[in-house]
């Protein structure tokens, strides 16, 4: 697995599980992570090791979002049946999904900012798996999803619960304050085709498991999705599909939230007000 990340400060790196170099060391003319996403999606990213550069761990960086700017913020709702059942709501026969602003997106650290309770006094958070595209596309196959796939990223994502149960048509709005979607610090880059069937997606506060499931258990695969949804849309190099929750968890200030996806990593995050 690479990964491909920036600083707090924006510097763009390529890694591994060694450690970061500059990206421009290990692929030269890319100075920014967008510029490294084509490559990503072909399997040509450079091994870390032929950076002329020396890695620095991890725990040495401060992250910030992998992208300074994303593309389409895709959400996929219900896409496990047991999140749905929770819901009370049918099993979908088609992706249900929806789009949110770029303002509602914030890096590693957050933190996330309840809106005020005259506005909303139930919000959950959920985790989420999401695909990072890494080439532009339309009517791509299930099979060829991969080829235009960059990466994947942790992501929490936000619902006000209670404007969203006063009616359905609510959705955008309930989905869209600002910091309502936290994003990993790093896209993972499978070093092949990505097998993610059995990782375990986990929604955690303040340590404890609110709701986890297996990837294997989504009703429409990342695959599906990408492919679905490039029927409806020319999809394009950092478009992000957050691609559902196993369980959501209402939060309060004081909370901090945990999105982790297995064999992609995590992402955590303060409450506030």
């Amino acid at each position: 697995m690479r990964y491909l990340a920036r600083t707090a400060t924006g510097r763009p790196l390529l890694g591994d599980e060694d450690g970061f170099v500059p990206l421009g060391a290990a692929l030269p003319g890319a100075a920014t992570v967008r510029d490294a996403l084509g490559a990503a999606a072909a399997g040509d990213l450079p091994a870390v090791g032929d950076a002329p550069a020396d890695r620095v761990p991890a725990g040495d960086l401060a992250f910030g979002p992998p992208l300074e700017r994303f593309g389409k913020l895709w959400g996929i709702g219900l896409n496990y049946a047991d999140h749905a059942g929770d819901l009370d709501e049918r099993r979908p026969e088609e992706p249900a999904s929806f789009m949110k602003p770029a303002t509602a997106l914030t890096g590693p650290g957050g933190p996330i900012r309840l809106p005020p309770p005259e506005q909303s006094e139930r919000v959950t958070a959920e985790a989420e798996l999401a695909v990072v595209m890494g080439r532009e596309c339309r009517s791509v196959g299930v099979e060829e999803a991969s080829d235009v796939v960059a990466g994947y990223l942790p992501v929490i994502d936000m619902t006000a619960e209670d404007v969203l149960r006063r009616n359905p048509r609510f959705l955008t709005r309930a989905k869209s304050y600002d910091t309502f979607l936290v994003v990993g610090p790093a896209i993972a880059v499978p070093d092949g085709p990505a097998d993610l069937a059995d990782a375990t997606v986990a929604t955690r506060v303040n340590g404890e498991v609110a709701a986890e499931n297996e990837v294997r258990n989504m009703l429409f695969s990342p695959a599906e999705i990408v492919s679905f949804h490039s029927e409806v849309a020319t999809l394009a190099p950092g478009d992000l599909f957050s691609t559902g929750t196993p369980g959501a968890a209402a939060i309060e200030p004081g909370d901090e939230v945990r999105a982790t996806v297995e064999s992609i990593g995590s992402v955590a995050a303060p409450v506030t007000r």
